[in-house]
């Protein structure tokens, strides 16, 4: 009995992977309408997909009736959540920082190529053809609209970059994957860390337990969320009707005498999703998540009090932000260092009391796969042009990166991590100087932008969190990784087709709004003119600022782990710089005063009780607001976005 009681559940059905096959391109489609096309919702800029859960409700209340009427046809939780876990990393790659920057990159060169910008001279021969369009014929169906995509020539116009870039995506996210494998039982088991993003799918997805569905408080917080949504929509499209703004309004105006102009905007918002998100974050995160927002603020004042505001970057956020997500790092591979000890003496075949039967894959399948997905992703680079050297140093960063990421979002449940230009390319630019950087490695760092643009829909994290949804469902976690990296393959297919469609049904350079994709397919290619029209030296300052970061980083854990009372964590230091921050610190205000307060004069049984409450903003607005989207999608109107 025991022994069925902790058997795996086959959550990767033969009917989860053709209902995630089928609803991959629809949100793909859908994930482009929003954020490219309308520039609205934005769904993926956020670690919740509320595209992804309004799917995943859809399903669940057709399996409800399903349930009732046909049982033995019913999904199983295991059955919901891989296909939650399959769409939400389909949508992140199709998303505001991956695909829909790198389309509008790969013929931007050629298209806008001028006599007044010397293109063709400064960096075309540095340029790698097989991962790019240079065809005017293919270029202007995408541009200019008019042209059927679905005719051979066009087809095959974008078939070798199309591949090429899948095969990139599937090696760069397997070698997430083989990482996840070899930190999860540390993590999740040992550690035992919260994932608080995962409250609300596995929550939802419980078809054992009805509950959820029936708790009144869970529907008084859905109804003051989908009702305000509700509201404000109807005032989008009807003025007269009052509103009560939640959206993010920027009080800045008000300050413009000296110093106080230095604080910059002031954004409030009171987003009902993101103060649901923020109750489950640790007091000490949320905490220092809104006091390290003013921190920054508050220094900028102060460097105009002292008159350093002449010093270009003051007071450098963006490359401390750079330094502390890599100490963040450094943090959490030292925490974990005898399981990666035991880790690397399974590799090597010595003895070790470290199972690994339970895993996704062994351990020493998961060291050869990251080293094979390395060794591909530096081939890649290599046949592109780049110095091995650079580049590899280029993914070092970038896989450190990723890891900070993952460990914030499976320790913390942070709501944004976008960490705006402040990736490899910046960093080694900065450090090295674009003089000592060749123009073909500074032509893979352009084409590696959509990667390092920002973090927001990063998929590393969606992994880890797929398997701790596999254990808390004793889901077979084997299964689940070729559904992962099935999702992978067929979505970044599913967004190149969704991407390459709009733009040949609307033309982009025409009808796209701004910031189109013509608007991102220019910005590594400015960059690029001026790392080879203006070389630089070592950045002095901005290497300093990003030591800093680090530095400041590993204090602020120091005085973490000797003193229990120590209110400020590291994790809220390295977020706080972000665009996400700027326009959620006044929500994890309020969810960090709610919290606190039901717990001080609560206690755990109220805070427990509190829960379904804040469930239901989070799924209130997200449906109401899904359903606002999807309306002006079928009529061909603008309809109000409840974000940003």
């Amino acid at each position: 009995m025991r022994q069925e009681q902790h058997r795996p559940t086959p959550g990767v059905t033969l009917r989860a992977l053709l209902i995630a096959t089928i609803l991959i391109p629809v949100n793909c489609y859908w994930v482009i309408e929003m954020e490219v096309i309308r520039y609205s919702g934005h769904p993926v800029t956020i670690s919740l997909f509320f595209n992804v859960v309004f799917s995943v409700l859809v399903l669940i209340t057709l399996n409800f009736g399903i349930k009732r009427f046909l049982p033995n046809f019913a999904l199983t939780q295991s059955e919901l959540l891989v296909i939650y876990v399959m769409v939400s990393l389909a949508s992140g790659i199709a998303g505001h920082d991956m695909l829909e920057i790198l389309v509008p990159m790969l013929g931007h060169p050629f298209r806008f190529a001028t006599a007044e910008n010397e293109w063709v001279e400064i960096f075309y021969p540095y340029l790698p053809r097989w991962l790019m369009v240079s065809d005017d014929k293919i270029l202007r169906g995408y541009y200019e609209g008019g042209i059927s995509l679905y005719t051979s020539e066009q087809l095959w116009g974008w078939a070798s970059p199309v591949l090429w870039w899948t095969a990139f995506i599937f090696a760069l996210v397997f070698g997430m994957l083989c990482i996840n494998v070899i930190v999860r039982k540390r993590w999740t088991e040992q550690e035992k860390l919260s994932y608080p993003i995962i409250q609300l799918p596995l929550e939802m997805t419980n078809t054992a337990n009805v509950q959820f569905f029936k708790n009144r408080v869970l529907w008084m917080g859905f109804g003051i969320a989908a009702g305000l949504t509700l509201l404000n929509g109807i005032h989008f499209l009807y003025p007269t009707v009052p509103e009560i703004r939640t959206r993010v309004r920027n009080f800045g105006y008000l300050l413009t005498e000296k110093p106080w102009n230095a604080l910059g905007g002031l954004p409030v918002s009171f987003y009902p999703f993101a103060i649901g998100l923020g109750f489950f974050i640790p007091l000490d995160l949320s905490f220092s998540c809104w006091f390290f927002y003013w921190y920054w603020k508050f220094l900028r004042m102060t460097g105009s009090m002292l008159g350093l505001r002449s010093l270009p970057g003051f007071p450098y956020m963006s490359e401390q932000a750079s330094g502390a997500y890599i100490a963040l790092c450094l943090i959490a591979l030292w925490a974990s260092r005898r399981h990666l000890s035991k880790v690397m003496r399974k590799v090597i075949g010595r003895r070790t009391d470290l199972d690994d039967a339970d895993e996704p894959m062994r351990y020493r399948t998961a060291f050869i796969g990251l080293v094979a997905s390395i060794g591909f992703v530096l081939f890649f680079c290599y046949r592109g042009g780049a110095s091995v050297s650079i580049i590899s140093v280029f993914f070092l960063l970038y896989y450190a990166i990723s890891i900070a990421i993952t460990r914030m979002r499976a320790e913390l449940g942070t709501i944004v991590h976008d960490l705006h230009y402040s990736g490899p390319d910046e960093i080694l630019t900065r450090a090295l100087g674009t003089r000592r950087i060749e123009r073909g490695t500074l032509a893979m760092f352009s084409l590696f932008w959509f990667i390092n643009r920002a973090y927001r829909s990063h998929p590393m994290p969606h992994q880890l969190e797929g398997f701790k949804l596999a254990e808390r469902t004793r889901t077979s976690n084997k299964g689940l990784l070729f559904a992962m990296m099935f999702a992978v393959a067929f979505g970044s297919l599913a967004a190149f087709w969704a991407l390459i469609d709009r733009g040949y049904r609307l033309g982009m350079e025409l009808k796209a709004p701004w910031p189109s994709l013509t608007a991102f397919g220019i910005e590594p290619w400015r960059r690029m003119e001026a790392w080879v029209n203006a070389p630089t030296g070592t950045d002095v300052v901005d290497t300093t600022s990003m030591g800093i970061g680090v530095v400041l980083t590993f204090i602020l854990m120091l005085l973490r782990m000797k003193f229990v009372w120590w209110p400020l964590h590291p994790a809220g230091f390295a977020i706080s710089t972000s665009w996400g921050m700027n326009v959620t610190w006044s929500c994890l205000f309020v969810s960090w005063l709610l919290k606190w307060i039901i717990l001080r004069f609560g206690g755990l049984g109220a805070h427990r009780k509190a829960i379904p409450f804040f469930l239901g903003l989070i799924l209130g607005e997200f449906t109401m607001g899904s359903l606002w989207t999807i309306v002006g999608i079928v009529l061909g109107i603008p309809t109000y976005g409840f974000w940003v």
